[in-house]
């Protein structure tokens, strides 16, 4: 569980290493985009990623010589590469054999070791645990850990100084933006998750109340493609009345051409996920609600816009 204290720590702790990124208004008075896509390594994972392995360094836990290890389907392990990298310590990345090519060569690029095992994010995972067990190293799970989540969560923080806004319109996977966003938000705007319909994770979790596996297929399975809702986010979520939406594939790729068409702005079909709820009306704003979509990604490659 995170709350708002967790996310202004963290907000302190990496204060100097990350990125504030820009809001750009698109529809006057009524709908921003908080740009997290320009964020360090493409992506808001840095600010997670430096929120843990600054805590461990705090506490003694980080061994420099081992450093850190983490399962990722591209994002957080390019995200923890580039935070051990600044802090001088080793970082070694599982990712599924469907991993992006783009993003395999960004991660051996910012030096980190990688080691590609299974199919999907959760048999990267069970690898990269078992060999942090084995190295001691320090394990960074990729969205499920009390300092991931309140990192990312610094974004919205961020955003909610930015600009007033009623609603947070946020992509989820496993669920560590959103927890964290929620967090940040709670009290002060509402948060609407949005899953493609091929990765529900969220979507099951609150209607079986609880979180469950489920299968991940589609566009956006190598950025939102876990199979289970984190316990953090689905905590958050309920806590916080968090709304969720889903959208197809079809709204996902619209809604990703859409955002470079008219705005000439570059995601990767997860981040496209926020925006897909409004272009495709999963999500229909009331009269005056002031909504904000944060575009959390870029790591794609733009041939297929």
């Amino acid at each position: 569980m995170i709350t708002r204290a967790d996310v202004d720590a963290a907000a302190a702790r990496i204060s100097g290493r990350v990125r504030v990124t820009p809001v750009v208004e698109v529809d006057a008075g009524a709908t921003w985009f908080k740009l997290e896509l320009l964020q360090h390594t493409g992506t808001f994972k840095a600010r997670g990623a430096f929120n843990r392995v600054l805590s461990a360094q705090e506490s003694g836990e980080l061994d420099p010589r081992v450093g850190i290890v983490v399962a990722s389907g591209g994002n957080a392990g390019l995200a923890n590469a580039y935070a051990a990298a600044a802090v001088g310590v080793p970082a070694t990345v599982f990712v599924p054999t469907t991993a992006p090519a783009v993003k395999v060569a960004r991660l051996r690029a910012y030096g980190a070791t990688v080691v590609q095992a299974g199919n999907e994010y959760a048999e990267a995972f069970e690898a990269a645990v078992g060999h942090a067990a084995a190295a001691g190293a320090v394990y960074v799970h990729a969205y499920d850990q009390p300092e991931v989540a309140a990192g990312a969560g610094v974004g919205g923080a961020e955003l909610l100084e930015q600009v007033e806004v009623d609603t947070i319109a946020v992509a989820v996977g496993g669920g560590g933006l959103m927890a964290g966003v929620a967090a940040a938000a709670e009290g002060v705007a509402k948060v609407v998750a949005v899953e493609p319909v091929r990765c529900p994770t969220l979507h099951t979790a609150l209607r079986s109340g609880r979180p469950v596996d489920i299968g991940v297929s589609g566009v956006a399975a190598d950025s939102l493609g876990a199979r289970r809702i984190g316990e953090i986010a689905y905590a958050v979520a309920t806590r916080t009345g968090v709304q969720s939406v889903l959208v197809s594939d079809d709204d996902l790729i619209d809604a990703r051409r859409r955002l470079w068409d008219e705005h000439r702005i570059v995601v990767e079909h997860g981040a496209a996920a926020a925006f897909a709820a409004l272009t495709s009306g999963a999500y229909t704003p009331e009269r005056g609600e002031r909504v904000a979509i944060l575009l959390c990604g870029a790591n794609t490659d733009p041939s297929d816009l």
